[in-house]
């Protein structure tokens, strides 16, 4: 039986399915935002109830997507996973269900032939990998995992410089797939197929892609971690706290907002609850994301 938390949208001749790992989590604005507050949740009363709370805390998920084009089967980012020891108590430990539903939707780790990894933070990458007597080994065997050369450069710098930023992940979720040989670097506009691509959307990260879909006339772009939250719609150039480049990731944003406002492409928030998937539409001088339920 499908679970409640999987939701597929029809792209032209390509399906995108979501992949749900944590669900609704309820946390302060500040979090994400620089000097956030609960009025700025309040000035956009279209947040609720699904983006956020009646107290002004925001709701995200954790979540990764399946695209199936023709006889393709690419994820999208492998979330947390399982088990897992991490910086924040919230993650450590998860109880992951990810490979399951996975299954429930007839995708099973030997029918994967691509894992792409938008970016390379932990909650991106984590079911690259799953433990098998002790060792973390590739989940999909026989996919081609897809990580950007300037992405990988610059973690593998942090590492060994002890830099700004939380690596322990690298060594369960990447250097196995790299020493497994299953690994190929790419540009940042890569393309997969006809039909599915890459943007470079730096800042997040200095490799941070986002995916664009175009089949038989319909369009949609996966956001990755451009966009965390339907509030940085409105408020694309205000400071993000996840970002290793903030200045960018806000001139990024507002590139996306600007390009995409009353177009047909189908937005999806790769962080975004329930609607995920949605257009980012312009009223009365305001620009929002309305969800498509």
């Amino acid at each position: 039986m499908a679970r409640e938390h999987i939701r597929s949208w029809r792209v032209g001749k390509v399906e995108i399915t979501r992949i749900v790992e944590v669900c609704n989590v309820e946390d302060d604005i500040a979090v994400l935002l620089e000097n956030g507050t609960e009025q700025m949740v309040f000035a956009h009363p279209w947040l609720q109830p699904h983006y956020a709370t009646a107290a002004g805390r925001m709701l995200i998920n954790f979540q990764a997507f399946v695209i199936k084009a023709g006889d393709r089967c690419i994820i999208v980012d492998t979330c947390i996973g399982g088990g897992r020891q991490r910086e924040y108590d919230f993650f450590c430990n998860l109880q992951s269900q990810y490979l399951e539903d996975l299954a429930s939707i007839g995708v099973t780790p030997e029918s994967v032939d691509t894992v792409l990894c938008t970016h390379l933070h932990f909650d991106h990458v984590g079911w690259n990998t799953h433990r098998v007597n002790g060792q973390w080994v590739p989940t999909f065997p026989r996919a081609r995992y897809l990580f950007g050369k300037k992405e990988y450069d610059h973690l593998m710098m942090l590492r060994a410089t002890n830099g700004y930023h939380e690596v322990r992940h690298l060594g369960e979720c990447v250097d196995p797939i790299v020493q497994a040989g299953l690994v190929d670097f790419i540009a940042t506009d890569h393309r997969l197929s006809p039909e599915i691509w890459l943007e470079p959307t730096p800042g997040h990260t200095p490799g941070h892609v986002s995916v664009r879909i175009s089949s038989a006339g319909e369009d949609a772009i996966i956001t990755g971690d451009l966009i965390h939250h339907p509030i940085q719609i409105a408020l694309p150039r205000h400071i993000a706290r996840f970002d290793m480049d903030p200045s960018l990731a806000a001139e990024q944003r507002a590139r996306f907002v600007a390009r995409y406002t009353d177009q047909p492409a189908l937005v999806i928030g790769t962080h975004f609850c329930e609607p995920t998937a949605g257009w980012i539409v312009s009223s009365g001088g305001q620009v929002r994301f309305e969800g498509k339920t």
